[in-house]
């Protein structure tokens, strides 16, 4: 995606931020908070564990690949 359309579209969520903000009361817009970060949390520790079995799988392809290695290493002494 090309970095204006990037921009623009975060431009666009600050305002809407901005609008909500300024249309609810700050007592309504605290609830909002309090029915959204939670979730937000739950994925945000989802991507975590994505991230590192990701890292975790990679880790092991490369240790067999490096075994691999060494053992066409030895074969060929």
């Amino acid at each position: 995606m090309h970095p204006i359309v990037k921009i623009i579209i975060g431009a666009a969520l600050m305002v809407g931020s901005a609008w909500t903000i300024y249309k609810y009361t700050l007592m309504e817009f605290w609830i909002i908070l309090q029915g959204i970060i939670p979730p937000l949390v739950f994925i945000l520790g989802l991507f975590i564990v994505w991230l590192e079995l990701d890292e975790l799988r990679i880790e092991r392809e490369l240790r067999a690949e490096e075994r691999k290695v060494a053992k066409a290493k030895r074969r060929r002494r």
